[in-house]
């Protein structure tokens, strides 16, 4: 049987084609769109069956090329540009793109497992599944949020698994492709060995310099999370999929700094002394992003975990500096 993975080359996306081929399995089709093709780093080191554009694979539903053939379809393919304003591309590329995908899941009742995202959460300081908590800020946002309606609104007569998760700040290996969307401790990573500083937003909405809080969560939970669905086919339903804990991005800093200082056998340093010897740079809070960001997010994880999922899953200072001693390692 035959398991599809869209996004594939992408940041979640390969990681999932990495972790299935850990579990021996390689008979996987993976799909995207290579228009940026150096993305295709991301699956030099996977075992994979087929490669298909995200456009071919439509059409190959379309001929009934996959019917009774697919063990799963993990859709993690999406425009996830969070300042992306072309509304028409982005309802098509992650609205209705989804939809077709879900109906052949529906049809042939295969388990269909996508990437949502907290962007649906907004300003809101409530991040419950629910629709009370939802106001996206962004049309990303709305793309994702539209779907989560839809899905709703079959679940109670859909007789096979779909699984929602609501991805919240992940970063990890695997995500170099992503520009300016990647993570922040990407970018801290390689803002201070290029200029041995990192800079940060000054102070919003009522948080310090550096304050704003997220919830930082490592792709390699993103991964478990998406495996304990795919072991377990009854449950169904959307999740978020967070630590649980908001961590600010002084910390993200602290521990990227730190990583790197270790790294070049230095020793660690605490906030307090970044900052005095200017290793982090307070930045002025960008005009575009006012009214269109979210300054502190905190995944609810009373429904992920009502079942049954109990991992940890790491914080900052572990998560974090994993990822950035590994960067640090690869670059030497």
């Amino acid at each position: 049987m035959t398991y599809i993975v869209t996004g594939a080359a992408g940041f979640v996306g390969a990681n999932l084609v990495k972790a299935l081929n850990a579990r021996g399995i390689t008979q996987i089709i993976v799909v995207d769109d290579l228009t940026q093709g150096d993305r295709f780093t991301n699956l030099v080191d996977c075992q994979i069956d087929d490669y298909l554009d995200k456009d071919e694979l439509i059409a190959a539903l379309d001929k009934g090329l996959f019917n009774n053939s697919v063990t799963a379809l993990l859709h993690q393919g999406a425009c996830s540009d969070t300042t992306e304003s072309n509304g028409r591309y982005m309802m098509q590329n992650n609205y209705r793109y989804s939809r077709r995908l879900l109906d052949f899941c529906v049809a042939q009742k295969t388990p269909f497992l996508y990437a949502s995202s907290a962007a649906i959460y907004g300003d809101l300081t409530g991040f419950r599944e629910t629709p009370d908590c939802e106001k996206p800020l962004n049309v990303y946002g709305y793309s994702k949020h539209l779907f989560d309606q839809f899905v709703r609104r079959m679940l109670p007569h859909i007789r096979s698994q779909v699984v929602g998760l609501r991805y919240f700040n992940v970063y990890g290996p695997r995500e170099q492709h992503k520009g300016r969307m990647a993570s922040v401790a990407f970018h801290f990573f390689n803002q201070y060995r290029a200029q041995g500083k990192v800079r940060l937003f000054e102070g919003s909405d009522g948080y310090g310099n550096g304050d704003q809080q997220r919830d930082f969560v490592s792709v390699e939970d993103v991964v478990k999370v998406n495996l304990y669905f795919l072991d377990n086919p009854l449950k169904t339903g959307i999740y978020n999929c967070g630590t649980g804990a908001a961590q600010s991005f002084n910390d993200v800093a602290v521990a990227a700094i730190n990583a790197c200082r270790k790294a070049r056998g230095e020793g660690a340093l605490a906030l307090a002394a970044m900052q005095s010897q200017g290793l982090i740079e307070y930045i002025a809070f960008p005009t575009d992003l006012k009214g269109k960001y979210q300054s502190y997010t905190q995944a609810d994880l009373r429904s992920l975990r009502s079942t049954g999922y109990a991992e940890p899953f790491l914080v900052v200072e572990q998560g974090v500096t994993r990822y950035c001693e590994a960067l640090a390692a690869r670059a030497a």
